[in-house]
């Protein structure tokens, strides 16, 4: 009788871990809502800036990205590798993000950008407030950067 009783409660402990396991599986499965998602992008690009990667920051673009005077992909990758050979220096601290979401897979993102570079000393050399609005599109599960304007702030 008494093992009868052990064997019981082994399984319900058992039933029970597997349904928490069940639970924590399903809540890591789930994808965060779009507008969380977008801003997660934005920490990603702007952290590929600080780490000087212009792969990096190409790989969060969509395909066919579009920004300011004909802006392309490729010339987009190129200019910030450009600006990271020619500032050891490279920074971009952005403002508070406002994300308006446009239907399931298609978002906006504003907000104020300070971009700086310099050679590595105490205070950057060159710096400068920008006004930004971007585009981003959902591409297989993925937020890309489709399209990005920007203009002086100040």
């Amino acid at each position: 009788m008494r093992h009868s009783a052990d064997f019981l409660q082994s399984l319900r402990w058992r039933c029970t871990w597997c349904l928490l396991a069940l639970a924590l599986f399903m809540a890591g499965c789930t994808r965060p809502p779009p507008e969380q998602a977008v801003r997660a992008q934005l920490q990603a690009l702007q952290a590929a800036i600080d780490a000087r990667d212009s792969d990096a920051v190409a790989d969060l673009l969509a395909e066919d990205f579009i920004g300011n005077e004909g802006l392309d992909r490729r010339g987009a990758k190129r200019l910030a590798a450009g600006l990271f050979l020619r500032y050891r220096d490279v920074g971009a601290k952005l403002g508070p993000v406002e994300v308006e979401l446009r239907g399931e897979a298609d978002a906006v993102a504003r907000f104020n950008l300070l971009a700086t570079g310099g050679a590595g000393g105490l205070l950057p050399e060159s710096g400068q407030a920008y006004r930004v609005e971007t585009g981003w599109r959902l591409v297989d599960g993925e937020w890309r950067l489709r399209s990005a304007s920007w203009k002086a702030a100040l």
